[in-house]
């Protein structure tokens, strides 16, 4: 197999989070970094494939970007797909089994679409390998399309699980909080563990567990499986220095980050959580009231998601919610810096005050805002 370099990383992730993303390339010396709605795009190598999927704290998956061209009919689908050397990525029993979208563009049928680009990809296969049967009972190389406007980018996912599964949270409670947001609002925070760190509705841990993994400076990725392990096309050593190269820029120290939520079920499970994390020694949860919350510290950040309220009946508890807090954090010292993350439209209202700064981000499919408060 022969790769051509430099390959083209496509990293997809949360809206609003882009610019992180691109921050996290850049500290991974990545080369030719655009930033764009949704992704962020990047040029590397093969060992690239190891480095980012086991760092990369913001982003959503590691895609290898093949190509991306007009089609506007079925052969010519077929033909720029057909085209692309397959066989330097795809084992001869490789499992390549086919997804996408397609918006605004002639070639509307994403299930027809799926159909063309599994049949270009085999009619190569079989052509380069000389036979005529592809088992696919071997390593998966999941195949990714997009269609807009007529243009076709042809992808491969190299992570598998997204990214956001680090491998720590087993269990969830409700309405869990992703672990690449989690990771950005605490970066937003400009946390670094020096200072006191907090989440007063922590749930199952999440935002206090990356906070740990950050001060800590230890990577996202290193108790997790990915599907490009498995491929013969990537070095098996990269994965080995990658993790190695990861684990030299740990730091060593004490923090002071702790997580309260009024359910004894939510502490046990964050507990739990962090102890998968490999963080139990550097977080303290606690069952607390949020509302009641106070700290003896002069200065320090509070990061936290409290409940949205979804429905009506939600919406206002939530509302009382808010405003029983803010009432509570208004009397914390002046140095400290809060955010929080909500989607309720008038969230600042109930909170009691407007926020100094605010930041569009999305929690799954739901928009929220961070509220950035400076006391």
């Amino acid at each position: 197999m022969s790769i051509i370099t430099p390959i083209t990383f496509y990293i997809p992730c949360l809206f609003g989070l882009e610019g992180l993303v691109g921050d996290e390339l850049r500290r991974l010396h990545m080369k030719n970094i655009r930033v764009e709605n949704g992704h962020v795009l990047c040029d590397g190598k093969m060992e690239d494939i190891a480095r980012l999927n086991i760092n990369l704290r913001c982003g959503e998956r590691v895609l290898i970007l093949l190509n991306t061209f007009f089609a506007t009919s079925f052969d010519a689908l077929f033909e720029n797909t057909k085209a692309l050397p397959w066989e330097n990525w795809v084992g001869a029993d490789g499992a390549f089994p086919v997804k996408g979208y397609s918006l605004d563009s002639a070639l509307h049928s994403v299930p027809d679409c799926q159909k063309i680009i599994k049949k270009a990809i085999a009619t190569r296969l079989a052509q380069k390998f000389g036979t005529d049967q592809l088992p696919e009972t071997g390593a998966k190389y999941q195949v990714q399309f997009a269609i807009m406007q007529d243009r076709a980018s042809l992808l491969l996912d190299t992570s598998g699980a997204g990214l956001h599964k680090r491998g720590y949270r087993a269990v969830g409670v409700k309405a869990p909080l992703r672990e690449t947001l989690a990771a950005a609002m605490v970066t937003l925070s400009r946390f670094r563990g020096k200072d006191p760190f907090c989440d007063p509705f922590c749930g199952s841990g999440t935002i206090a567990i990356e906070a740990a993994l950050i001060a800590k400076n230890r990577a996202p990725g290193l108790d997790r499986s990915f599907d490009a392990q498995k491929w013969k096309c990537v070095p098996a050593a990269s994965w080995m220095d990658a993790a190695d190269e990861a684990m030299d820029k740990e730091f060593d120290g004490t923090y002071d980050i702790w997580g309260g939520d009024i359910s004894p079920k939510a502490i046990e499970i964050a507990r739990g959580n962090a102890e998968k994390a490999g963080v139990e020694d550097l977080v303290r949860f606690e069952v607390a009231d949020a509302t009641k919350f106070h700290r003896d510290s002069t200065y320090g950040q509070l990061v936290t998601n409290p409940p949205y309220g979804e429905r009506l009946l939600e919406k206002d508890e939530a509302a009382e919610l808010y405003r029983a807090f803010g009432q509570t954090a208004a009397k914390l010292p002046e140095k400290w810096r809060l955010y929080i993350l909500s989607s309720h439209p008038e969230f600042e209202k109930c909170y009691g005050s407007f926020a100094a700064k605010k930041r569009k981000l999305y929690n799954g499919m739901i928009k929220c805002d961070l509220f950035m408060y400076y006391n």
